[in-house]
């Protein structure tokens, strides 16, 4: 890669197009970032286009998605929908009249022209190629037509599309921005359709004029696009020579993403939706941070940043050319790093709706998700929980038992893991979780702090009954917080409170004494 980072300010312009066809993948977004960094490393602009021509695919959900996406991650955008800009509109579907405007021009000036070779003649070319051995593509059947010719057919009723007239006899090469010298012989790529018989535009002419129109100096997009490059490239310095332009943008193609069993990322990977990491509770700072390593590097093996220590470094000379594989258990990880390093309060806040979600909240005045006792019940709680969680969702699990009540309140009741329960609150539990509940009976309510219920459980259970820590504790987690895996016992019961510690104990013992 041979970019000319001295060269580069605040005249640079990179795009981010995507389509409104499904939900975003975690591909699409890692190119928006990249883009987005390159962008402001330079202090350039970042332009968000909707290239939205594909009417029956397109959908106003997914379009809502994209929005809402680079949003969740950080990723704003300078010109585009909802914001603005000289260029726009920034959606493809309202840029009709432009599109029939470069295509009359590109026909007037003969780099482009008329083909009415019907979808028949171009079935029996295709075969002929095949029998030949020759690689298929268009064998410039209409490339010269006479004024008579074209008037016969067009007496004949036939149809045309518009095709690009590709140079001959040349080599077309660019510096690609990650992986250097690359070139095509212009005899391998053959003449192609940019307007349909309809009138529609196609891919291949919208987005290299909107690239041109919008002052694109960057073109940073995923490795399946680059057998388009050498196609794209002549028409762009068409639009230059047309005056439509000023320069053929610098391209740069990214590597492949790709997913289990080393096979390119598709949507059909469950880890490929990106609408699953908000949902399942990653963080921002921590999913960027992974997408981030998806084919660069801060160097000195250094793996945890923010977006700002990206942006600082990101001059675009460390994309790898090589494909990234997308492991799920070290994105979780590295989120696990940023969730806790957050704050206390910061983590509580952005715990929150995930109770909320749950049902768990009776929630508080003028709109806030918990009421006064539940906001400091979760503050009291973060600390217990940090350094075992690596998303927000694991929140629940975790603390869902603070927030379940015992009695007719508009909380979820409380409830006993199943299989936790089957196996621990048998006939052998009821002599623990009797001598525990006598033990916590004891403490009055101001007596009821952690270090008082630590010594009156140790006295009771491992002094009193001989027990071993295990089977001493085990019992009366599983009865006040349902589950065998909850945060730290002491710390919890504390939280708990003594009057629902008490019930539940109460409840657990006589469930085990009816196993006996």
């Amino acid at each position: 890669m041979t970019i000319d980072t001295a060269k580069l300010d605040n005249s640079v312009r990179v795009r981010f197009p995507p389509s409104p066809t499904g939900d975003p993948h975690i591909g699409l977004v890692r190119s928006a970032l990249f883009n987005y960094a390159f962008a402001r490393h330079y202090g350039g602009k970042l332009v968000l286009r909707i290239e939205d021509t594909d009417a029956a695919r397109n959908t106003e959900a997914s379009y809502r998605a994209i929005l809402d996406t680079l949003r969740w991650a950080g990723i704003e955008w300078d010109e585009g929908p909802e914001v603005g800009g000289e260029y726009g509109p920034y959606r493809q579907s309202e840029r009709g009249e432009i599109y029939a405007d470069l295509a009359a021009q590109l026909r007037e000036s003969g780099k482009a022209y008329p083909c009415y070779c019907t979808a028949a003649e171009l079935d029996a070319a295709r075969e002929r190629a095949k029998a030949e051995k020759r690689a298929p593509g268009y064998e410039g059947t209409c490339r010269n037509l006479t004024a008579e010719q074209i008037a016969a057919y067009e007496a004949e009723g036939r149809t045309h599309v518009l095709r690009f007239r590709m140079p001959e006899n040349r080599t077309i090469a660019w510096d690609d921005v990650v992986r250097g010298e690359i070139s095509f012989e212009s005899a391998n790529v053959p003449d192609y359709v940019l307007v349909r018989a309809d009138g529609s535009p196609l891919y291949t002419l919208v987005n290299p004029v909107d690239d041109a129109l919008m002052g694109i100096t960057h073109v940073l997009r995923g490795e399946d696009l680059l057998s388009s490059t050498p196609r794209q490239i002549p028409l762009h310095e068409t639009l230059v020579e047309l005056g439509v332009s000023k320069q053929v943008p610098q391209f740069g193609h990214l590597p492949f993403v790709l997913g289990e069993g080393n096979k390119k990322l598709s949507k059909r990977d469950p880890e490929a939706s990106f609408s699953y990491y908000p949902r399942t509770g990653y963080l921002p700072e921590g999913l960027i941070n992974y997408l981030a390593l998806l084919g660069w590097s801060l160097g000195n093996d250094e793996e945890i940043f923010g977006i700002d220590e990206m942006v600082a470094a990101f001059d675009g000379t460390r994309i790898s050319a090589n494909p990234a594989r997308f492991d799920p258990k070290k994105c979780e990880a590295v989120n696990g790093v940023h969730l806790r390093k957050l704050e206390t309060e910061d983590l509580a806040k952005r715990i929150l709706p995930f109770l909320d979600r749950e049902g768990l909240l009776l929630g508080g005045a003028e709109g806030h998700l918990a009421n006064d006792e539940e906001w400091r019940t979760l503050v009291a709680a973060v600390p217990l929980i940090r350094e075992r969680m690596t998303v927000l969702s694991e929140a629940i699990g975790m603390l869902g038992f603070l927030y379940t009540g015992d009695g007719s309140d508009a909380r979820h009741a409380f409830q006993l893991n199943e299989d936790d329960a089957a196996k621990v609150l048998t006939a052998d539990a009821w002599p623990v979780l009797a001598a525990a509940t006598a033990a916590l009976d004891s403490l009055a309510e101001d007596a009821w702090t952690t270090s008082a219920i630590d010594e009156a459980l140790r006295t009771a259970l491992i002094e009193g009954l001989g027990l071993k820590p295990k089977n001493a504790f085990t019992p009366v987690r599983v009865a006040v917080t349902g589950r065998r895996v909850s945060p730290p016992l002491f710390e919890s019961i504390e939280l708990l409170g003594r009057e629902r510690t008490l019930a539940r104990l109460r409840a657990a013992d006589a469930k085990a004494r009816a196993a006996a």
